[in-house]
């Protein structure tokens, strides 16, 4: 069985030794979990943790790790630029380990964002664009993003939706801090299905009808929360009494839910079957991508990779539906080239 990991976090050679010179400056930190795990900086660690699958057809499509990189401010174009002629030149120098790679952007300059997608579309063969699902705390939905989403779908190519949250976003108004990293663990799972519902209300897929957007880990929330997205939203303002939100709701072509599942997600559940099973059976065998998130896991690496290949192996799908999710959808979904 061929396998494309369709999200996974890697830093090429130049970005991280950018990013390492700029920490401690204005507060930049690559991160205490980012340093110690080889594997997403280290070519040859990464290329033995692959090795581990190597009775699979196993590769991947690469992204950065965090941090977002417009929380760099102006640094962020040249960190861009070094990140994606780093990874166009891995997906060139191993093709058989990385069929692809999705650019990362400048998002907090949208100019500068928009020049460096063409440039990686048109010069270096991306397979798609990671946006997280805030730009410095604001919404995605904002006017001034809307040409980035909409350079995506000029290039046929899809938006890989990163959850971004920190400890600064508190649990409780009355505290300055989240605590017990619950702004990980819940918090991402919901940020990612915020943005997700900022863009279906927004009305952007009835302005780009054409965009694809992969929301990452199963897109969060949504399918486990099916009867609030489904008839739940399909009230809406009813519990609203200072605007109009019925008028959002008649503006759509479509219900919210059927928007919702629109969107492509992966599988990096982090080796949950019942997170998965529950994934599938919302989005359906069409529009799920294998994927891991390594080297996250708690042995820095193979984990997760290993876990969800034995997750989708144990269940019981038909031929056609495995070959989709494990590598027919992300050859469609990028634009890779089926093996014979």
């Amino acid at each position: 069985m061929r396998y494309i990991d369709a999200f996974n976090h890697f830093f090429p050679k130049k970005i991280w030794s950018m990013l390492l010179e700029l920490e401690g400056t204005k507060g930049h930190d690559i991160g205490k979990r980012m340093r110690g795990i080889p594997c997403i900086y280290d070519l040859d660690e990464r290329f033995r943790v692959m090795d581990k699958f190597s009775k699979y057809d196993y590769s991947q499509v690469l992204s950065l790790g965090m941090p977002p990189l417009e929380k760099l401010g102006q640094n962020s174009i040249a960190l861009a630029q070094a990140g994606n002629d780093g990874m166009a030149e891995l997906v060139r120098d191993y093709p058989e380990r990385f069929t692809g790679f999705v650019a990362s952007l400048p998002m907090g300059l949208p100019d500068a964002a928009v020049r460096e997608a063409e440039r990686c579309f048109t010069q270096l063969g991306c397979n798609g664009l990671q946006i997280h699902s805030n730009v410095n705390g604001a919404p995605l939905d904002e006017e001034r993003f809307f040409p980035i989403f909409e350079t995506a779908a000029k290039h046929n190519k899809p938006i890989l939706l990163h959850p971004a949250r920190g400890a600064n976003m508190p649990d409780y108004l009355t505290e300055t801090k989240s605590k017990y990293e619950v702004w990980w663990t819940f918090g991402w799972p919901y940020e990612t299905s915020t943005a997700m519902a900022r863009m279906v209300f927004s009305g952007m897929f009835d302005k780009i009808p054409n965009l694809k957007v992969l929301a990452h880990h199963l897109g969060a929330m949504v399918p486990y929360f099916e009867g609030r997205v489904g008839p739940g939203w399909d009230q809406l303002g009813a519990r609203t009494s200072d605007e109009d939100l019925g008028a959002v709701l008649r503006s759509l072509k479509k219900r919210p839910l059927d928007y919702f599942k629109d969107f492509y997600a992966d599988s990096a559940v982090f080796g949950s079957r019942a997170a998965t099973i529950c994934g599938l059976d919302f989005y359906g065998p069409d529009k799920v991508l294998f994927a891991s998130d390594s080297p996250f896991d708690p042995e820095k690496g193979p984990g997760y990779i290993r876990d969800t290949i034995s997750i989708l192996e144990s269940l019981d799908l038909t031929d056609v539906n495995r070959h989709k999710i494990c590598h027919g959808n992300a050859e469609a979904l990028f634009n890779i080239a089926p093996k014979a």
